[in-house]
């Protein structure tokens, strides 16, 4: 029963609960030990958002993929599957995109994800999802991964609306030591229970399986008679790629060893999401809930990730990038094993979930998304007709950019996305645009892989596409359509009225964990003046609504940049125990030396187990 509880409920069964293992994997509770509710129940549903980390679109049994699948397969089936569903290319947008219901324009984190050590962090006077659910009489809980900053206690989740937190704080780690390395030298741990380091948690458990038998508790000590929220943010299938020996058998036909172990990686997570769904029906929740699962961006194929046959990978504006898997799950739906090609946004689940929960958004809140309740549960029109995926002012301009190709509306050098109706827009460098279709991942490796590579042609900076009628983005209209062009390019310029400077500072050395016991976790302690770092002049020089300038002609932007804000040296925190960490990293084989990253158990850190973003 102990080894039963280790490798499948992970304890949910410590608190009375037995269940039956089927052949297909699932498990039922037994007859006759499901629990009575301990109240009545609440008339307002309990909410449930699985986030999964750098899932590809077709990583996933219903949209083709060789990897199993079977519980999100039926999830979605019963419920309602999304198939016109955008989220952001990386991690930290998407994530504050949720959380704040805002474009990544609006709360300055436009640019890039927030590093670890960055003085960096979701505003701190946005109202965020959980604390208006919490003023509407919700419980607010939040387990696995919040790559929203920490610099200062103020950003840590439970000073942003959850009651707890069990997690990590940085964008990735190992699965199983739970240390991250930035670089050489700046290692940390990085499991928290709410504002501490939680080292008696870890214990050498695989992440997703840790986050599940977390979940499973607060299910079993919850009243299903109030209203429940819960974000799960769970770490896979990010890189580096790891996990349990027991779901690499089921893959030893696929060649390709990143793909496989992807593919092991995912089976867990699925596995997961089934126990998840298990514990809420055992614990009376399931009945009266909202189930929202979604991936955070596109796959990345270096990682074992395919987006195929959608164009482009994580990190682009390509459909690979933001076209996502999702679907929402409920008794509560009025049409169930539908299928919603209506235009969806992550914004969207900010005020569709608020007002499930009979809860509203601060007045004056200027909201970028929309509630979409009815385009999903009756099979109405979406009230949202366009998206902006992005302006970033701050990414590498492109060579062949000007206003000129923007005709005078548009700085075509700056990287930005746009999608209105049918019409989608992007200029600049969107990133990588291969289609890499299943073949790649042969055993030959990613240096010979048969993906269909694009050179840009000289002088390109505007792409226009038809989604409804192109998803694959393989015929460019820009050309033959230079008044929709133009009609989008002003679009942008009118978002981009409306964009807060980038909050983007460079790293601070205080950051290290080595200063602070060696865990990952606030170091910022304000003494007076501006609180938040803010964007040099050079890099607002890059600002597509102002025309560069010559330095020294007028108009150029002059003195220095605005100065950091005086901080005090952080104190110092009680020393964790590192040998003890250490040598049961160095017993079970999962950590080399902390100032490297590594990869699978026992292998060497490879280019692309390095999280880029």
């Amino acid at each position: 029963m102990r080894a039963l509880a280790g490798l499948w409920v992970l304890g949910l069964f410590a608190w009375g609960h037995c269940f039956v293992e089927e052949q297909d994997g699932t498990l039922h509770p037994r007859a006759g030990l499901t629990p009575e509710p301990r109240s009545p129940a609440t008339s307002q549903p309990h909410l449930i958002f699985i986030l999964a980390d750098d899932q590809g679109f077709r990583d996933v049994g219903y949209h083709g993929s060789e990897i199993r699948t079977p519980t999100l397969d039926r999830l979605a089936a019963e419920g309602v599957k999304l198939e016109n569903y955008y989220v952001q290319p990386i991690c930290t947008p998407s994530r504050s995109q949720f959380i704040t219901g805002k474009y990544q324009i609006h709360t300055g984190l436009q640019h890039s994800v927030i590093r670890p050590t960055q003085p960096n962090c979701l505003p701190l006077d946005d109202a965020t999802l959980p604390q208006k659910l919490k003023e509407a009489g919700y419980a607010t809980h939040m387990v696995g991964k919040w790559h929203l900053g920490f610099y200062r206690t103020e950003c840590l989740p439970t000073r942003r609306g959850f009651d707890s937190f069990f997690g990590s704080l940085l964008g990735s780690g190992d699965y199983y030591t739970h240390y991250k390395c930035d670089s050489p030298g700046v290692c940390g741990y990085d499991l928290h229970e709410n504002d501490r380091a939680a080292w008696g948690h870890g214990g050498g458990a695989y992440s997703t399986q840790m986050y599940t038998q977390r979940v499973q508790r607060i299910l079993a000590s919850h009243d299903p008679g109030k209203p429940l929220f819960l974000y799960i943010a769970y770490q896979a299938v990010h890189s580096p790629l790891q996990a349990p020996g027991r779901y690499l058998e089921h893959y030893r036909s696929i060649a390709n060893a990143r793909r496989r172990r992807y593919a092991a990686m995912l089976s867990c997570l699925d596995e997961a999401v089934a126990n998840v769904t298990l514990a809420l029906k055992a614990h009376g929740f399931y009945d009266n809930s909202v189930i929202v699962y979604s991936s955070d961006n596109g796959g990345q194929p270096a990682a074992g990730g395919s987006n195929w046959p959608l164009r482009g990978r994580k990190g682009t504006y390509w459909e690979g990038g933001v076209r996502a898997v999702g679907f929402v799950h409920s008794p509560l739906l009025r049409r169930r094993g539908t299928v919603c090609r209506e235009l969806v946004h992550i914004t969207d689940w900010y005020p569709t979930l608020l007002a499930l929960a009979a809860g509203r958004p601060d007045e004056g809140a200027r909201l970028d998304g929309y509630d979409v309740w009815e385009a999903l549960s009756e099979g109405q029109r979406s009230p949202r007709v366009d998206i902006l995926h992005n302006i970033d002012p701050v990414y590498a301009r492109a060579a062949h950019g000007s206003w000129a190709a923007g005709h005078g509306i548009w700085d075509t050098a700056v990287q930005s996305a746009i999608r209105v109706r049918h019409w989608k827009l992007l200029t600049g460098n969107p990133g990588a645009g291969d289609w890499v279709p299943p073949q790649a991942f042969s055993s030959l490796g990613p240096s010979r892989w048969h993906s269909e590579c694009v050179t840009s042609s000289a002088g390109k900076s505007v792409w226009l596409f038809n989604i409804t009628a192109d998803p694959y983005e393989r015929v460019d209209l820009s050309d033959r359509y230079p008044g929709v062009v133009r009609q989008l390019l002003r679009r942008l310029s009118r978002f981009n009225r409306t964009a807060v400077p980038v909050r983007y500072p460079p790293r601070d050395p205080r950051g290290n964990p080595r200063l602070h016991g060696g865990v990952w976790g606030p170091w910022y302690h304000q003494e007076g003046g501006s609180e938040e770092p803010r964007l040099g002049t050079a890099e607002r020089e890059q600002m597509p609504g102002r025309r560069r300038a010559r330095p020294g002609s007028r108009g150029a932007p002059r003195g220095r940049p605005t100065p950091e804000p005086r901080v005090a040296p952080a104190a110092p925190t009680r020393n964790p125990p590192w040998a003890l960490a250490q040598r049961l990293a160095s017993q079970r084989g999962w950590l080399g030396p902390l100032t490297a990253h590594t990869g699978d158990r026992g292998r060497p850190a490879t280019p692309w187990d390095s999280p880029a973003r």
